[in-house]
C-alpha cells in the first residue's frame, strides 16, 4: 500500500495543498486551505468499488487493470514544519 502526502503550502498568492507536482484550488487562508486538504485525505482512504481502470504512462502507452475497491493509500497532511495530522 501506498502513502499520500497532501502538503500545505503558499501558492497564487494564498495558500493551496499540493500532492506530489499537482496544486489544488488557491485558498484564501491557511485554515481553508488545511480543512479542504483533510477532507480530501479523509476521503482518499475511503473504500469503493471494484473497477477496471485505464491509463496512460508518461510515455504514452496505454494500461488497463483492476482496481481493488478495497486497497486504498494511506493519506496524511503535512502542514509546515513537517507535522502530519
Amino acid at each position: 500500500m501506498s502513502d499520500i502526502h497532501y502538503n500545505i503550502v503558499e501558492h497564487d498568492g494564498g495558500w493551496a495543498y499540493k500532492v506530489g507536482d499537482v496544486f489544488s484550488e488557491t485558498f484564501p487562508t491557511h485554515n481553508r486551505a488545511l480543512a479542504a486538504a483533510r477532507d480530501a485525505s479523509a476521503r482518499q482512504e475511503l473504500a469503493g468499488e471494484t473497477a477496471g481502470i485505464q491509463y496512460q504512462d508518461r510515455s504514452g502507452v496505454w494500461h488497463e487493470e483492476v482496481s481493488r475497491g478495497d486497497d486504498r493509500p494511506h493519506a496524511d497532511v503535512v502542514d509546515g514544519e513537517g507535522a502530519r495530522s
